[in-house]
Order: C-alpha cells, then structure tokens, then sequence
C-alpha cells in the first residue's frame, strides 16, 4: 500500500520546517533589498507564523490561522525584486537543510502562486 507523503512531511514535517525558516531569516535579514520590511517585527512571533503558514502551504496542516496574504502585506508595496529575493532566501535555505531540488521546486511553484496575493498592496 502507497501513502502519499505531502511536501510538508517529506520535509520533515513542523520542527525541520522551523529550522529552515531560522535559516531563511538569517538571510533575509542580512538582505538590504528586503531587512528593511522587517525593522519593526517581532521576529519571534513572525518566526512562529511564517513557519506555521509554510508547513500549512505545503500540505501539512490542516489549517492556518493567520492574516490572509493580502491583509499581511498590506502598505509594503512590495516589487517583483522583493518577492524574487525571498523566493530565492527560501530556497537556499531549504537546500541548506538538505532538501532535494525536486522538493525545492515544489516548494517554490506553491510559494509563486501567492505572488499576486503580496506584490502592490
């Protein structure tokens, strides 16, 4: 009998996913195109959040209970550049942690379709 594994699961499931988001963090914090959207956050509980919502994103969850996408980005005007660059943070980070490029792929089509959820809000 074949169980389907989600991508979130296939990850390693919540604990793996924090330590890439630490790691995803690290670096965009160290991004001058992107820190400065993050000058004022709580980085503790954005951490919490941003590791809940990708554990949800990629299957593992049943549910998240955050802003939506388009309420949590509102007047940051974000640009394509921005949304590139923490596409990008993301998957290094994940490639970092040994996550395979196929994963990695995965994980960042599901992260593409909410770049018009984000961008010129």
């Amino acid at each position: 009998m074949h169980t389907t594994t989600n991508l979130a699961e296939k990850l390693g499931g919540q604990e793996a996913i924090g330590q890439i988001v630490d790691d995803f963090y690290q670096r965009v914090l160290a991004d001058d195109t992107v820190n400065h959207f993050f000058a004022h956050t709580d980085m503790q509980k954005q951490r919490r959040h941003q590791t809940a919502f990708i554990t949800y994103a990629l299957g593992g969850a049943n549910q998240y209970s955050g802003r939506s996408m388009e309420k949590a980005h509102a007047g940051m005007n974000l640009q394509p550049e921005h949304f590139d660059a923490i596409a990008k943070h993301l998957s290094e980070a994940m490639a970092a942690s040994g996550v395979s490029p196929e994963d990695i792929d995965g994980a960042i089509s599901k992260v593409e379709t909410l770049r018009e959820a984000v961008l010129y809000k």
